[in-house]
């Protein structure tokens, strides 16, 4: 099963688009399954905000965990991982034109009209799949092109 595979599968199954991403790329870094799905939750619908798409969240997240800042003082490390960041942002925005949920959505979760609009559309099971699929991809092409 591929990790785009894995992470609709996920969604799928009732967990938000970060927890989704996140937990898809968890094994890989020694982060257990169950963590990864707590740290992911506040994450899905930007935020509960509109604002970051949950899925960008998770694969940001990942990135973390491969290219994190750890060391005091290092800035070397701090900003190749910033650079990191910037790069995968970038990326998912030429394939999306956006990496903010309600730009994604259309329509604003934090709403009750629009959060009305968006379930009578079905958008969360339409939209968000395929920023899983796009965030996974993005990720994917990241970590190869960084390793």
């Amino acid at each position: 099963m591929t990790k785009s595979e894995k992470a609709l599968e996920m969604f799928a199954n009732g967990f938000n688009c970060s927890q989704a991403v996140l937990a898809a790329f968890a094994p890989d870094f020694g982060l257990d399954e169950k963590l990864a799905f707590m740290l992911g939750t506040q994450f899905g619908g930007g935020a509960r905000n509109g604002e970051m798409c949950g899925a960008v969240s998770g694969a940001l997240m990942v990135l973390g965990l491969k290219y994190g800042h750890y060391e005091s003082g290092n800035y070397e490390q701090k900003s190749h991982a910033y650079a990191i960041a910037t790069e995968y942002t970038k990326r998912f925005k030429e394939q999306n034109g956006s990496i903010v949920c309600r730009d994604l959505l259309g329509y604003d979760l934090t709403k009750p009209d629009d959060m009305a609009c968006i379930k009578e559309k079905n958008l969360f099971a339409d939209i968000c799949p395929k920023m899983i699929e796009s965030a996974v991809e993005v990720l994917e092409s990241i970590l190869a092109d960084y390793e």
